[in-house]
């Protein structure tokens, strides 16, 4: 699949700002899976200093400054992105003991690289609530694929979808306890399950198409910026699963970038000076299909 991806953040000040710096995680990166082709990242007003980066996750991270006075800020990314499906699950895998086993030993270059994903995180505390939740799908000698299997379904059916229940800074303990969030909030959970069992689990930030394929329903989150977590599978790599949707990640999803949890990987943040004490935010983002170059032309004859 190629995708055209546009993501438009717009604020509004109640007072004029004299300063702005912002961090933006909005070009999407490459992976074993996909290729971001083309990204172009504007904002207005002009910035008066651009910088870019990768940051430890192997993100690509564009930071800028935008001085005032002004009530209005935007930032638009464009993004052009081919993607394929991942290689098929392995028939039978490590079951989720050894994984645990294999994490805490194994002095591979990969699985410590994985490790670093074990640990709670600002927003992923390991509680004892957050383990008990996640129990019953660890029992013993299960595969590891399906006991993240059971865990991202059963968060997909014991928990509401509720745009309006949480912000950024919601306690991963109140999801839990009232059983309602969004896509950030399901990760984040899903994530503490797993790192509560010993394993490693990391947040990826992406997008979902926008338009489903005809006689497909149209899944959640795909109307903004989605979330979801990924576990490493010793020996095959890491599995990328969606409890808001629940089902494995494919070819409609985009990924933008992966941390330890949201705080990492926030597609744009930043501190202002001025703005009075009121800002309005508005976030739009239109995943669609892209055409690739030449492909018209290639298939316009012979009628």
């Amino acid at each position: 699949m190629r995708y055209r991806i546009v993501h438009r953040t717009d604020y509004r000040y109640s007072a004029p700002v004299s300063r702005a710096r912002n961090e933006a995680h909005l070009r999407p990166r490459d992976t074993d899976r996909q290729h971001c082709e083309s990204s172009e990242l504007t904002v207005e007003p002009t910035p008066t200093s651009w910088s870019e980066r990768t940051d430890f996750f192997g993100n690509p991270v564009v930071s800028f400054a935008v001085d005032g006075p002004f009530v209005e800020l935007t930032v638009t990314s464009t993004s052009v992105v081919s993607v394929s499906g991942r290689e098929p699950l392995p028939a039978t895998g490590p079951a989720w003991e050894q994984a645990r086993d294999t994490l805490a030993n194994d002095l591979g270059p990969e699985t410590l690289a994985a490790r670093e994903f074990c640990f709670e995180s600002p927003l992923v505390p390991v509680s004892s609530g957050v383990r008990a939740f996640a129990e019953p799908s660890f029992t013993a000698a299960r595969p590891l694929t399906e006991a993240v299997s059971e865990l991202t379904e059963r968060i997909f059916v014991d928990f509401l979808y509720d745009p309006g229940f949480t912000t950024v800074t919601t306690p991963l303990e109140d999801v839990l306890t009232f059983r309602r969030g969004v896509c950030q909030d399901f990760a984040h959970l899903a994530i503490g399950c797993l790192r509560s069992m010993g394993l490693a689990a990391r947040y990826v930030s992406g997008y979902l198409e926008t338009a489903p394929p005809p006689g497909e329903e149209r899944l959640v989150g795909a109307d903004a910026s989605h979330a979801w977590p990924s576990v490493f599978i010793p020996g095959w790599g890491w599995l990328d699963v969606d409890p808001t949707n629940d089902q494995l990640v494919g070819s409609s999803y985009v990924t933008t970038a992966w941390g330890r949890d949201y705080s990492d990987v926030s597609p744009l943040k930043g501190i202002v000076f001025g703005g009075g004490d009121s800002h309005t935010l508005h976030v739009s983002v239109d995943v669609t299909r892209s055409v690739p170059a030449g492909h018209w032309a290639d298939s316009a004859g012979g009628s």
